[in-house]
């Protein structure tokens, strides 16, 4: 649920509202009981979390090749991927 952000037209007082996007807008000042407008543009931050969704959900084509060995396989390194 977003969170819409308003503005009272006679006090100037700004609040924040929690609702659903279905809800009809506020319309009444807590303050003053005067009418209120909702702002446009405000509270509708996007949060990403995770690994991020571009590489495991949305990209398209094949997912990047893996080097084909380690860059110290030659001095026994078997960290990066191991030989069998």
């Amino acid at each position: 649920m977003p969170n819409y952000e308003y503005e009272c037209t006679h006090c100037k007082h700004r609040f924040e509202a929690f609702q659903k996007i279905t809800d009809s807008p506020l319309d009444k000042c807590p303050k003053c009981q005067h009418k209120v407008k909702r702002l446009i543009g405000s509270g509708s931050g996007i949060i990403f979390k995770g690994r991020g969704f571009y590489a495991t959900d949305y990209r398209k084509g094949n997912p990047p090749s893996k080097p084909a060995s380690c860059p110290k396989a030659d001095q026994g390194c078997g960290g990066c991927h191991p030989h069998d």
